[in-house]
């Protein structure tokens, strides 16, 4: 709506996480300690321990951990408003990412006269500066919540502060469209089911100047390089001879608004073109190595389902080594367009670039990618440059080619492992 007024209670909610299967309640008392209410939160999962060292999967990133999740819980709990304290260790990126990320036009799919979907009416993110002075307001110690938010026995603490806020904004409702290729199956019985490609061709478009003046906000790694490598798999099976062509047919979906919160990748998971159950699996790309070969690859989520088997082969076939996710922490699974898909039940893996490259030193890698990450992502800095070396984004256009390959040609569709989280949506 244009004109948003909330004047609410703040109430710190620690992690803001409500998990069943973690024996974890931030939630505690009534639900009138929430309604209406502003609610202050951390980002992340809280720390795992001695004790329990897999608590909400040790060192890596759970959907509990996301701000995505954080926001709904508190929408489902009546909040009016929620509040995420940024720390850059705790979100995985830094604070100018946040604000390019959310400094221009923000969008969301629009609500029906009949959705009954909680929603807040203000989403907010708070540097660790601002909310230690916050908190010395409160009379608290920002340090000390923190700390007892770390346990299971953490109760929600009335900050005894309100936050009023006007919120004037201009609303336009706009079409966005998701584009779609396919690529028809060559066997008569498995045509109708499909290998799902998937890249998003958004960025965050005109926005925050740099200190460069440059407000363009380019997307050229992310993901214009995604978009190219999807563009030039299609190309590549156009051109396999007949029986050379995939038993089952495979769509290329070419997502919108995945920077505005996967928007697009969600539309479709709730309005596919083909059913969710003949959908055999999905590939995502996004953000390609421009840096050169390597003997590695990591492909985030293969190890929840069969398709682990497929990536295992394709590797072994090419003398590379599949790693699991470098940097767990930074919840990358739940990042990016396959996400909305394996939540329905559809074996879904991101390929991302390996750290071990050829001629360079160990280290190397990870070093470009923390680069990366500091100066470039989510900034108008992410731009085409000379200096790319495109022989690493023909190697992974290659690999998911194959694995694509793999997936169409095989007699059976790849499955969820029996005790996965999303195993129940597949068999629903």
């Amino acid at each position: 709506t244009e004109n948003v007024s909330v004047n609410a209670d703040l109430v710190f909610v620690g992690y803001g996480i409500d998990a069943p299967n973690q024996r974890w309640n931030d939630y505690k008392g009534t639900p009138e300690d929430y309604r209406g209410k502003i609610l202050v939160m951390l980002v992340n999962d809280p720390p795992a321990t001695e004790a329990e060292s897999n608590l909400f999967g040790g060192r890596a990133l759970t959907y509990y951990g996301r701000w995505t999740y954080k926001y709904e819980e508190a929408a489902r709990r009546g909040a009016a408003g929620a509040i995420l304290l940024h720390t850059d260790e705790s979100a995985g990126y830094p604070w100018s990412v946040v604000r390019t990320s959310n400094g221009s036009w923000r969008f969301d799919i629009a609500r029906g006269a009949n959705d009954q979907t909680p929603f807040l009416k203000m989403r907010s993110w708070m540097t660790n500066d601002a909310a230690t002075r916050m908190m010395k307001l409160a009379g608290q110690d920002l340090t000390a919540l923190r700390r007892a938010a770390a346990s299971r026995d953490f109760k929600p603490v009335n900050l005894n502060l309100q936050a009023a806020i006007d919120l004037r904004s201009e609303v336009k409702r706009v079409q966005s469209a998701n584009v779609v290729g396919i690529v028809p199956g060559s066997d008569a019985r498995l045509k109708d089911e499909y290998v799902l490609y998937t890249g998003h061709w958004d960025h965050l478009g005109i926005g925050a100047p740099n200190a460069k003046g440059d407000n363009i906000y380019n997307g050229a790694v992310d993901n214009a390089s995604g978009v190219a490598s999807l563009l030039a798999i299609a190309e590549a099976m156009t051109h396999l001879s007949q029986s050379e062509r995939p038993r089952r047919s495979v769509m290329f979906l070419f997502t919108t608004a995945e920077e505005q919160g996967l928007l697009g990748a969600e539309w479709y998971a709730r309005n596919p073109l083909v059913p969710l159950a003949k959908t055999a699996a999905n590939i995502n790309l996004d953000s390609m190595n421009i840096l050169g070969l390597t003997r590695d690859l990591s492909t985030l989520g293969a190890e929840r389902s069969t398709l682990q088997q497929v990536v295992d082969s394709v590797a072994r076939e090419r003398n590379m080594t599949v790693k699991p996710d470098p940097r767990p922490e930074q919840g990358s699974f739940f990042r990016s367009d396959h996400f909305p898909l394996a939540k329905v039940g559809v074996p879904a893996i991101s390929l991302e670039s390996g750290t071990d490259f050829v001629g360079r030193p160990a280290t190397w890698g990870e070093e470009q990618f923390r680069l990366y990450n500091t100066a470039n992502y989510h900034q108008p800095s992410d731009e085409y440059s000379d200096s790319w070396n495109f022989q690493g984004m023909a190697q992974q256009c290659e690999i998911a080619l194959a694995i694509g390959r793999r997936v169409a040609n095989a007699d059976e569709m790849p499955r969820y492992n029996p005790n996965d989280e999303f195993a129940r949506a597949r068999r629903n």
